[in-house]
């Protein structure tokens, strides 16, 4: 490992602020562009359909393309296929603050999905196969803290910039990408799988984008418009794909997504994990903003700075979150963490009309920060230690595809099962209804987080004392890679792929 590059260095913080610009962008999209909704609505005279869209049509891609990104990257290289999506996702961004109407808006945003897909898997792959063994865990912790950071600063920048105009919420792209493809071209070694020298797995690649893109969209249709024709014929088209990729993959020569990976229980659970809590992250970000604005009246920039206080916990506290795996094991963080989260929720869930921000919106949102400040380092770090080293990219497409499904389950289910449709979001009255429902369900859906992490005690020892993990773990034995899953987090943590996503 005399290559490697350690996180001390300016070579290993110019990484580190690459890799997290470039992640960052696609983060910080998927909420401030929540803020922005009302606005876009307003000026595109725009119903709440066309919104869902807006948020959904850029996850609807992105969850359909993001295994093969992680894929391409693994092959054809990391840094390589990692700059493509951020070049990508900034022309994508041009065209949506240009967009003069919601249809040429909601095409754009779909076109940014694709950029996501490049670069989202690449981020973590270049750290997890670049940053020396004994930062890692560190490094990845570090990205974490800060790539969540900029997901939840999204209704704040967003609400500043709309003070201007809503095209700047995709306008601001443009420098940030501009410093990311310096840095990361003039920094990040390329890196790939040398072992994966067969012919690319095209079949799986198009059977598992067909899965997750008509699965996608069967469910950000039935709530809105029932079991019809297209929807039914969606969702069976989704689990013949799946079932063709499952089987493509179990005897392709070289398949896309080793099924090995799940064999690895820890990967697994965590992965069920992600998926329970960005579900409910995802639908309390839609709604609060929304209740904030519409019910409370309050102005978007308010309603941005409403969430601050998740912004500086996660930034100055997420890697002091190590602490606490190391000092109590990989669970305990991650139950506090979701069980913190879901009473957050629950306080926010009891804003009303009339309410001030210390006495109704603050205690809550206090709440929320701690528990995602102590939850997601631990949660992403995990992740990635349960993974053989050469699959980094497949593993990170994997864990970004599951918490991006999420949150598209969530914005397209959560507003049908609470009688939101068409024009009522800007009832007052309507709204806070919904409101108060779909908190709820995301504090139940946090709180199931909690149970989900006792099921890694079962799976996996938590390591007695952090210092009996290797330092350098041969990765290709089964017993480090289980035993890194354990102790990587207790290095260091951060936070992982938006919620917004």
């Amino acid at each position: 490992m005399d290559d490697a590059v350690r996180l001390s260095s300016a070579r290993g913080k110019a990484l580190l602020a690459a890799t997290a610009l470039g992640s960052g962008m696609a983060f910080l999209d998927g909420t401030v562009v929540n803020v922005a909704l009302p606005t876009i609505g307003r000026e595109l005279d725009a119903d709440l359909a066309a919104l869902q869209w807006t948020v959904n049509a850029y996850t609807l891609t992105l969850a359909a393309l993001i295994l093969l990104g992680g894929a391409l990257g693994d092959r054809v290289g990391r840094r390589r296929i990692f700059t493509l999506g951020v070049v990508w996702f900034t022309a994508a961004s041009v065209m949506c603050a240009l967009a003069p109407v919601v249809e040429v808006l909601i095409a754009a945003r779909a076109l940014q999905g694709v950029g996501g897909a490049l670069l989202t898997p690449g981020a973590l792959a270049i750290l997890q196969t670049t940053m020396h063994p004994d930062d890692r865990a560190r490094s990845i912790g570090a990205w974490a803290g800060l790539t969540g950071v900029s997901g939840i600063i999204g209704p704040l920048l967003g609400g500043w910039l709309l003070e201007f105009d809503w095209r700047w919420v995709f306008g601001i792209n443009v420098p940030l990408a501009a410093v990311t493809v310096w840095l990361i071209q003039t920094n990040a070694p390329e890196s790939r799988d040398e072992d994966n020298v067969g012919q690319f797995d095209g079949p799986g690649a198009a059977f598992g984008a067909l899965a997750l893109g008509a699965s996608t969209y069967a469910l950000i249709n039935w709530p809105a418009t029932g079991a019809t024709t297209t929807v039914v014929g969606a969702a069976v088209l989704s689990v013949a794909a799946a079932v063709a990729f499952i089987l493509r993959e179990q005897r392709a020569p070289n398949p896309m997504v080793p099924l090995t990976l799940f064999s690895d229980r820890t990967f697994s659970v965590i992965n069920i994990m992600t998926f329970v809590v960005y579900g409910g992250l995802s639908g309390v970000m839609f709604f609060l903003v929304m209740q904030l604005q519409v019910s409370l009246e309050w102005s978007p920039l308010a309603a941005g700075i409403a969430t601050l206080p998740i912004t500086l916990l996660m930034l100055f506290f997420s890697g002091r979150s190590a602490d606490l795996s190391t000092r109590f094991g990989v669970r305990a963080p991650l139950v506090v963490g979701s069980l913190c989260g879901a009473a957050g929720v629950g306080l926010l869930a009891t804003i009303d009309a009339g309410d001030g921000y210390v006495s109704a919106v603050l205690p809550g949102v206090v709440l929320l920060g701690i528990g995602l400040t102590t939850l997601v380092p631990t949660l992403t770090a995990t992740v990635m230690a349960a993974a053989p080293q050469q699959l980094a990219g497949i593993a990170s497409g994997v864990n970004n595809g599951v918490s991006r499904a999420a949150g598209l389950i969530a914005v397209a289910a959560l507003p049908a099962l609470t009688g939101l449709a068409g024009e009522s979001y800007a009832d007052p009255e309507a709204l806070t209804a919904a409101y108060r429902g779909a908190m709820i369900v995301c504090a139940i859906l946090l709180a199931g987080g909690a149970l989900s992490a006792l099921a890694i005690r079962a799976v996996v020892a938590e390591p007695e004392i952090a210092e009996a993990a290797p330092a350098v773990p041969d990765e290709s034995s089964p017993a480090a890679v289980d035993e890194t899953a354990t102790s990587a987090p207790c290095s260091a943590p951060g936070m992982p792929p938006s919620y917004g996503r």
